[in-house]
C-alpha cells in the first residue's frame, strides 16, 4: 500500500526551475534514500513532502489525503500529527531539557493528557538510550545524543512517515553509523517509513531503494 505518492511536483524560485516534474510513491515501512549532488533539488523536494513548501504543480497525499487541498491550519495540523522531521542540525530548544524537547509535539498537537506525552517522551528516551539524560538540557549532551533527542521528538506524535533531511551531516562516523542502524531497527520493530535526504553513500545503500536527484528530477 501507498503510504505517500507524489505526483507532478513543480518549483521555481524566480528564473530558477528546481523541481521540474517529480512522481514518487513510498509504501509503509519503506526507508527510501535519495541522494545526488548540492543543489539539485532534494532538500526542497523533501521540504515540498513534508508540507513546509508548496508545489506550484504536483499533488502529495499522505495516507490517501491530498495535503495541500486543506486550509493552512488544518495543515499545520496534520503535519504535526503525520509527519516526523529530523534535519542535519538538530534544532534542539537550548532552554529546555531532552525530555521536554523530546515532548514538544505532543504540547504542540493539544489532544494528549500532559502525564500521557511525558510518558511517551520517556519510554523513546529509553529506547534510544537515553534515559539517563532527559534532565539534561542540549548542551550537556553529545552531539549523537543530541541527535537522538531529536528523533524522539519526531516520533513523539506517532508519525506516518519520517523525514530525514542530512540527519547524520552533523556526526562523526561511529555516531553516524548508530543513527543508521536505528532507523532501520525503528522500521523492522515498529514499521516506521523514512524518506531520508543523504551525501552518505553508507547509508542510501542500506536503503530498500536509492534514488538520484539530478537537475530537478528524479533518476532511479
Amino acid at each position: 500500500m501507498n503510504l505517500l505518492r507524489a505526483h507532478g511536483i513543480r518549483r521555481t524560485y524566480g528564473s530558477l526551475q528546481v523541481l521540474k516534474g517529480i512522481d514518487l510513491e513510498v509504501e509503509k515501512g519503506e526507508v527510501v534514500a535519495i541522494v545526488g549532488a548540492s543543489g539539485a533539488g532534494k532538500s526542497t523536494f523533501l521540504h515540498i513532502l513534508g508540507t513546509l513548501d508548496r508545489p506550484e504543480e504536483g499533488q502529495v497525499f499522505i495516507e490517501d489525503t491530498n495535503v495541500f487541498t486543506q486550509k493552512d491550519k488544518d495543515l499545520a495540523r496534520f503535519r504535526n500529527e503525520k509527519i516526523g522531521f529530523i534535519f542535519q542540525f538538530h534544532n534542539l530548544l537550548a532552554e529546555f531539557t531532552a525530555l521536554e524537547n523530546a515532548c514538544m509535539p505532543g504540547y504542540i498537537n493539544g489532544d494528549m493528557k500532559e502525564a500521557d506525552i511525558l510518558k511517551r517522551g520517556k519510554e523513546l528516551l529509553e529506547m534510544l538510550g537515553l534515559s539517563g539524560r532527559a534532565d539534561h538540557l542540549p548542551s550537556q549532551l553529545s552531539g549523537g545524543e543530541q541527535q537522538r533527542v531529536a528523533v524522539a521528538r519526531a516520533l513523539l506524535n506517532k508519525p506516518s512517515i519520517v523525514l530525514a533531511d542530512e540527519p547524520s551531516g552533523n556526526l562523526d562516523s561511529h555516531n553516524a553509523l548508530e543513527l543508521h542502524q536505528l532507523f532501520f531497527k525503528l522500521r523492522d520493530e515498529f514499521g516506521q517509513t523514512f524518506i531520508i535526504v543523504t551525501h552518505n553513500e553508507d547509508l542510501a545503500e542500506m536503503a530498500d531503494r536509492r534514488l538520484v536527484m539530478q537537475d530537478g528530477l528524479m533518476l532511479e
